[in-house]
């Protein structure tokens, strides 16, 4: 895994440059030329058709053309880096990077799923198309951006919808190279890279690979992986990102607020579902992140639980895991409560125990500290707790005790995706600008004869988005969410 010193950045808005401070030098977004997007429809949102979500100047809601060719210039420095390394001929070579699109998948004939983005190509070109591919090139560094997207048919797009065209896409992105799908092929011939940047081990478009990107590489130089790179990037997020951020997490919170509300006893898991679903979307979330986990009673110790489909008994508690995505960016948000509102001598201990847990992970949330070392101390903590409410026998130790009653790790890095980055190591230390989840748990089978029958069926589970920063300790994006007991029954009491 690459470790990657990022670069933090200040837009000089009284020349348009980019300052970057690792290499002393301001960027002049080239491709930045002011264009009037088309008055139609692109197929995706624009400051034409969406003025109420896009402003003049953006590429998505919340992130400007000049933050997406930043992200090019980026991705260029560090190829440029990883060139010098490897000699001369390669630092003076030219560079070839292809990012592909995801395509349509379909459930059935020509039913499709809904379409969802390459977040590494979204991340770097801001187009929603599917079909589409983003190349970036030069001698010894690659930022000349060439972008290639669906040809605009009147056949298809009676049936599917507008699609941006070669006019539209340059207008929104302000890339000046724009070309249809079908050529990209020809253009990757015409630039004979020394060096090729791509991930040809799984690509995400297995036509595109195919048909115009696999000839290439039967005659060219062996292709260097790309996603590495681009996930040292992604990790570290700007203001605007964190923005993005922070209402997915306000949006999330508030739908827990909701769906708490409407616990009153024996209620189907799928009722809460349906209401967790529907108060984020009303409320601006594009859709849920992922599918959640609506899990009551014993059934809240099947870690990824998403049948979601049986009743919940007063009495019991439910364990809800879910997010929405706002734009591009996710929340991921674990809460556990009584279905009647009212936790019982049992449920209020263990689920006291691991909040203490989680409040002191959550402090240790800062720049320098890694996801692992946090782990280890979550699982110190965790075996503590565990020996102090008399699960633990005699002759276990802490931390082995607690990898049974805890066996996920403490987080994962988030954004752009629920598991985001995965490129990035858990043991790299957490930098100002990384996000990351904290979601302690302990988890006993109604099986478990080994610990005290009063918290056996009981599983909690307590999860946080974090964004770290400088100074003033973590930015707790979910921090809207009931968690305390007290909030946890108030929050079930409205109706």
């Amino acid at each position: 895994v690459l470790s990657v010193s990022f670069v933090t950045f200040t837009v000089l808005l009284s020349t348009g440059s980019v300052w970057c401070p690792c290499r002393n030098i301001s960027v002049k977004p080239g491709g930045l030329k002011p264009k009037t997007v088309p008055p139609r429809y692109l197929g995706q949102p624009s400051p034409y058709s969406h003025p109420h979500l896009i402003k003049h100047g953006e590429v998505t809601p919340g992130l400007s053309q000049t933050e997406y060719e930043l992200r090019r210039h980026r991705l260029a420095s560090l190829i440029e880096a990883q060139a010098d390394r490897l000699g001369p001929s390669a630092s003076s070579g030219t560079h070839v990077v292809i990012v592909l699109s995801h395509p349509t998948r379909y459930m059935t004939n020509d039913i499709p799923y809904p379409f969802h983005q390459n977040q590494d190509f979204l991340y770097l070109s801001g187009i929603l198309e599917p079909d589409s591919a983003l190349v970036l090139h030069g001698r010894g560094r690659p930022d000349q951006a060439i972008l290639f997207v669906p040809r605009r048919d009147p056949g298809r797009e009676l049936w599917d919808g507008p699609r941006s065209g070669k006019d539209g896409a340059a207008a929104l992105t302000g890339i000046e190279r724009v070309h249809c799908t079908e050529e990209l092929g020809v253009v990757l011939k015409s630039l004979k890279g020394t060096l090729v940047w791509y991930d040809s081990s799984q690509p995400a478009h297995p036509r595109l690979h195919q048909t115009h990107v696999s000839p290439m590489l039967e005659v060219g130089p062996m292709p260097r992986s790309l996603r590495p790179l681009i996930h040292s990037l992604r990790a570290l997020k700007s203001s605007a990102e964190v923005a993005l951020m922070q209402e997915a997490g306000h949006i999330t919170a508030q739908a827990f607020r909701r769906t708490m509300a409407l616990s009153q006893g024996d209620i189907d898991e799928a009722v809460l579902f349906a209401k967790f679903d529907f108060e984020n979307r009303i409320h601006g979330a594009n859709f849920l992140a992922y599918p959640p986990v609506v899990a009551g009673g014993n059934r809240a110790n099947t870690l990824h639980y998403i049948n979601n489909n049986q009743i919940i008994k007063d009495g019991e508690m439910v364990l809800l895991d879910g997010g929405c995505e706002y734009f591009g960016y996710v929340s991921d948000i674990t809460r556990t409560w009584p279905v009647n509102g009212k936790f019982s001598p049992a449920q209020a201990e263990l689920y006291e125990a691991v909040l203490e847990v989680q409040r002191s992970c959550l402090s240790l949330c800062s720049p320098g500290v890694s996801l692992d070392h946090i782990y280890s101390t979550m699982l110190a903590l965790l075996g503590r707790q565990l020996r102090r409410l008399g699960i633990l026998m005699a002759s276990t130790t802490d931390a082995d005790a607690a990898r049974r009653y805890c066996p996920h790790h403490v987080g994962h890095y988030l954004g752009m995706d629920v598991h985001d980055t995965p490129e990035l190591s858990r043991s790299q230390p957490l930098q100002p600008g990384m996000a990351i989840t904290i979601e302690p748990g302990l988890y006993i089978s109604k099986d478990n004869d080994q610990a005290p029958k009063h918290f056996r069926g009981l599983g909690i589970r307590i999860e946080d988005d974090v964004v770290i920063r400088d100074k003033g300790g973590p930015l707790i994006l979910s921090s809207d969410a009931p968690k305390t007991i007290t909030d946890v029954e108030k929050a079930c009491a409205q109706r």
